[in-house]
This record gives C-alpha cells, sequence and structure tokens, in this order.
C-alpha cells in the first residue's frame, strides 16, 4: 500500500505515462510529421522555419528539433510526449502542495491531471503543442501561487521569476497557451498584491528575447514571427468564419461529446460546490481557476477548427480547480470518488477503444506506393496537409505551405502553386484529395489547368489520386 502523498503522486505520474507506451511506436499523424520536417530542416532559408511555414512559435519547434536530434522517429516523440505527461502530473502535485497542506492537497490535481491528460478523448496519443506546454502551465501555476504566498519579497520575486518564465514558456509553444498570466493577473488582484508581478514580467521578458534571438540565429526574423503568431491567427480566424464548410459544425458537435464522454464536466460539477471559504494560508484560488478555466473554454471554442486535441488545453485550468477544492476540509468525498471514478474509467475505455480500433491513417497507401516508385532527387507537394506523407518517403517539397489553413490564408487562388506548376522546379509528385486541387476557402481553376495538362494521373492511394509530373 502506497502510504506517502509523493508515492501516490509519483505513482499516477508512472501510470499516465505508461498507458502512452503500447502508442508509442505507431505511425506519425500529419501534424507529427510536418512539425518533425520542419524542425528538421530549419536553418535560413525562403520562409519563416527555413523552406517551409507554419503559424506556431518557435519554441514548440526547438522541441520537435530536439525529437529530431534524438533520432526523429516516432519513438523519439512519443518519449518527449511521455516525459511532458509524466511531468505535468508530478507538477499538478506540486500546485495542490503550494495550494494548502495536508495529505490529499496534492493527490487531488495530481490525479486530475494523471486522468485527462492520457485520455484519447483530448487527442493524446500524439505529440503536439497543447500536450508539450502542459509541463509549462502546470509548473508556472505552481510557481504564481508560491509567489502570491511568499512572506519575503525576495522569495516574491524568484518565484515570480519561474512563473513569468515558464508562462512565457507555454505562450511560445502555443500563442494560445496563457493561462499562467490569467492566474497571476486575478491572483493580484486577489491578494493585491503587486510586487510578485515584477519578477513575473522579468522572467517572461528574459524567454521571450533569449527564444526570439536563437530563433534570428536560425534564420526566423522576429517581424515575421509576429505576423506568424498574431496577425496571421486573426486572418486566419476570417477565413474559417467566412468559408468552413459543415465539417466545421461537425467536428464542434464531437469535440463536444468528447468532452462530456472524458468526464471533465462531471469532476468540475463535483469540485465546484466544495468551492467554500478556504482554510489555508495559501491564495484563495477560487476565482482565479474559475477565470483560468473560462479562459480555456473560450481558446477552445474560438479557435474555430474544434480539434480534439484543443480540449488538452482544459487541465491546468482544472488542475487549479481541485487546487481550489483541496483549500478546505472535503466532507462529502462519495461524490468525488465517483466522479474520479467515471473520469478514469472513461479514460481506460477510450485506450483500450484506441488500441483495438487505431486510428485511421488515410495517408498509408499513398506513403507505400511513393516509397516504392519515388527517385532520390525527386519531391512533391501533398495538396493540402498531409505532411507526415513527405516525412515518411523523405520527399521535398518545394511549396512552403505544408498545412491546409496557410494556404487558404497565402494563397487562395493558388497563385504561387501555380507559378511553382508552371516554372522549371514544379514537383515531380503531386497528391491530391480526389482530382482536383480546390478545397474550402480555395480558387483552383488555374492550378487546374497545369495538374490536368502537366501531370499523369498513376494511381489512386486510398481517398488520394497521386499524379506524376509528364517530364521524364
Amino acid at each position: 500500500m502506497l502510504r506517502s502523498t509523493w508515492s501516490r503522486v509519483t505513482a499516477l505520474a508512472l501510470a499516465a505515462g505508461v498507458v502512452w507506451l503500447p502508442f508509442a511506436g505507431r505511425d506519425l499523424s500529419p501534424d507529427e510529421g510536418g512539425l518533425l520536417i520542419l524542425a528538421g530542416q530549419w536553418s535560413p532559408g525562403s520562409s519563416l522555419y527555413g523552406d517551409y511555414f507554419v503559424d506556431r512559435p518557435p519554441m514548440l519547434i526547438a522541441l520537435f528539433l530536439l525529437a529530431d536530434q534524438l533520432g526523429g522517429s516516432a519513438w523519439a516523440l512519443r518519449s518527449l510526449g511521455i516525459l511532458a505527461v509524466v511531468a505535468t502530473v508530478l507538477l499538478a502535485g506540486a500546485v495542490g502542495r503550494a495550494a494548502a497542506p495536508g495529505r490529499l492537497a496534492p493527490v487531488l490535481p495530481a490525479a486530475t491531471a494523471a486522468v485527462l491528460a492520457a485520455t484519447p478523448l483530448f487527442g493524446r496519443t500524439v505529440v503536439d503543442g497543447e500536450l508539450l506546454g502542459l509541463p509549462f502551465l502546470v509548473g508556472g501555476s505552481a510557481a504564481a501561487i508560491l509567489a502570491m504566498r511568499a512572506a519575503r519579497t525576495r522569495t516574491a520575486l524568484l518565484w515570480g521569476l519561474v512563473a513569468g518564465a515558464a508562462g512565457a514558456s507555454g505562450a511560445l509553444v502555443k500563442q494560445s497557451l496563457v493561462d499562467v498570466f490569467v492566474l497571476v493577473a486575478v491572483l493580484a488582484l486577489v491578494q493585491r498584491r503587486a510586487r510578485p508581478l515584477l519578477g513575473v514580467a522579468c522572467g517572461a521578458l528574459a524567454v521571450v528575447a533569449a527564444t526570439t534571438w536563437a530563433a534570428y540565429l536560425r534564420g526566423t526574423h522576429p517581424g515575421d514571427l509576429w505576423d506568424a503568431v498574431v496577425v496571421f491567427r486573426q486572418q486566419a480566424a476570417a477565413v474559417i468564419a467566412s468559408s468552413a464548410t459543415g465539417s466545421t459544425g461537425a467536428r464542434l458537435g464531437a469535440l463536444l461529446v468528447a468532452l462530456v464522454l472524458s468526464g471533465a464536466p462531471l469532476v468540475a460539477a463535483v469540485l465546484a460546490p466544495a468551492l467554500g471559504r478556504p482554510t489555508t494560508e495559501a491564495p484563495d484560488l477560487r476565482w482565479p481557476a474559475v477565470a483560468v478555466l473560462a479562459g480555456e473554454l473560450a481558446v477552445v471554442l474560438g479557435g474555430g477548427s474544434y480539434w480534439l486535441h484543443y480540449l488538452t488545453g482544459l487541465v491546468p485550468g482544472l488542475v487549479l480547480l481541485a487546487a481550489a477544492a483541496v483549500q478546505r476540509p472535503l466532507t462529502r468525498r462519495t461524490p468525488l470518488v465517483i466522479a474520479y471514478g467515471a473520469a478514469a474509467a472513461s479514460t481506460a475505455i477510450a485506450l483500450l477503444w484506441v488500441g483495438v480500433r487505431p486510428i485511421d491513417r488515410p495517408e498509408e497507401p499513398v506513403i507505400a506506393y511513393l516509397d516504392a516508385h519515388a527517385r532520390p532527387g525527386d519531391t512533391a507537394v501533398v495538396a493540402f496537409g498531409g505532411a507526415n506523407i513527405l516525412e515518411a518517403t523523405g520527399l521535398h517539397s518545394p511549396y512552403p505551405d505544408l498545412w491546409s489553413l496557410p494556404v487558404r490564408v497565402h494563397d487562395p487562388d493558388l497563385e504561387r502553386l501555380t507559378a511553382l506548376l508552371a516554372g522549371p522546379d514544379r514537383p515531380t509528385w503531386l497528391v491530391v484529395a480526389g482530382t482536383s486541387l480546390g478545397t474550402w476557402g480555395v480558387d483552383a481553376t488555374s492550378a487546374d489547368t497545369y495538374l490536368h495538362h502537366d501531370y499523369t494521373p498513376v494511381t489512386t492511394a486510398g481517398d488520394f489520386t497521386i499524379y506524376r509530373s509528364n517530364e521524364p
């Protein structure tokens, strides 16, 4: 029997990491493959990150570069994801310990993180920005609480530095991950303490400056970064709002169903009645937790694309909600046991389901064909997305946009792609969903002319048609 509090937290962390192992060697998703390609060639080039563009900050690319340096395999990348999960659960325990004394204080937030960081209903078993940002957000939350409760100014400033650095790191993994700064702002209002804010600001500025400088040394200009992570997101939101098809609404429905089935709303509903007046000396986390969770929900629902992995962004807020609950005696534990048991059962069932019925990768037939027929020096464009095809086959794309949304924002009339197809550097292979380069938000009239005149369809692979250039 586990006797100590931290042995329980450690057991939860290891369990959350171990359940990833059966999926660690599975084929890369399109996003994983694309980010590995982009990170592996990150150097001065023709686009934002080397020769390719993605609307994500540089610390995410740096983490994928680490996975590339570790071998660039699915195992290398997923090992990084497992470490992120384990660290998140341990740091969630630290949030509980900062919030309140007592044996249960670290365990309940850690259990929250363990159950929800492992569920496929939150898009897990693949590695993305939301997952890699979790340790920074949860660790930064613990540091923010310690900064606000510190009696000495120097200690408050030091913990503020840690919180600011962690918060900035989270936002530099994905620009919407600003949870730590929301927490700090609301804590400062509730506690009426401004001194830790100086440390937070200094820590954040130091990390942003160092990361921006490191990216600049690799050829990524600060002005281009601003356009990618801020201006582009505004443009993308407008494109999604004006051009998205019915599939977007269907994904919203699926996201809401996944959220309910995960048990997360039940956990929140059971924790909410426990949020009475705190009995600890630590900062009251009730309103800060609610504010962070509300901000996270706004990000999940306001992004417009509604992918399941967006739900991972709710984990820090739910951890804080659990930490707020343990700041007062938990007199009714049966509802907690039922809620967490239901969430754990949901995660276990989802993991079993994904294990028995693995995620379909429609790109696999294309990968098999190109592996058999592509020659050294060949290039390829996948229209639009499916960058895991390029990663698996080792083919370079002369077109800078590996994802569909940048195409819809940067090249909606496919003028740049048409110029590429008409020029001497046109790709050897074109992989097209169906028989046209057109998709929602994209006018392929001119590009399709070159597709059908200068390329020959050589095979159909699943949902894709593979075209080869007519030039020998």
